[in-house]
């Protein structure tokens, strides 16, 4: 600050002899600091970043089983899948890929369509979810606590069925996002009722 400055600012707060009353004086350097003007930093939410890159992930899988699927439109599956097979240098007698081949016999192209489709929608579910959750939006955890909860009694099942640690990790996975995700939402929820009975009401 020059001196002039300074002096001005004394001369203000000095007590006026006529009217017998002191002017206050308000610092404007203080009133215009970066701190004050700008606000803090939102930090995110690590468990919903977590889900949100989980879901992500799976988006892209699945895009990338949809174009597989989408490549094998109008083309012998069976053969396709037997020099595959031939080229990561599998047993021909193994029940797996027996299995495989047995089960192409019954893939035509209007099938082939519909596994497509399915696979495209699983990824733009996934795709929405994830953006959703990254930026914190409540439709997207809504979402994604519906979706989940509707896959869980199904993994179940399967788990029923046949016990791999595929299913077990899946269903694992996905039952702690629907348990953080509720936990979550059933949080903000008694916030949300407890700020509203704290204000008074007009």
């Amino acid at each position: 600050m020059s001196l002039r400055a300074q002096n001005e600012q004394n001369r203000r707060a000095s007590v006026n002899v006529e009217t017998g009353r002191s002017v206050a004086v308000y610092p404007t350097a203080m009133n215009n600091s970066p701190s004050r003007l700008t606000p803090p930093p939102r930090r995110h939410n690590p468990g919903l970043i977590l889900i949100a890159a989980f879901k992500l992930a799976q988006a892209l899988l699945f895009f990338a089983m949809g174009i597989g699927a989408f490549r094998l439109l109008h083309k012998d599956v069976g053969d396709v899948l037997e020099k595959l097979a031939n080229h990561l240098r599998f047993s021909p007698e193994s029940k797996f890929v027996n299995f495989l081949l047995v089960k192409s016999s019954i893939l035509n192209d209007r099938l082939l369509r519909r596994i497509v489709e399915v696979f495209f929608i699983y990824a733009g579910l996934d795709l929405l979810e994830g953006i959703g959750l990254y930026l914190e939006k409540t439709w997207a955890e809504y979402l994604t606590l519906a979706i989940t909860a509707s896959f869980l009694p199904w993994e179940a099942v399967e788990i029923l069925r046949k016990l791999t640690l595929v299913r077990v990790s899946l269903l694992t996975v996905n039952a702690l996002v629907f348990i953080y995700l509720l936990w979550l939402v059933t949080e903000r929820g008694k916030r949300t009722r407890s700020t509203g009975s704290d204000t008074p009401r007009a």
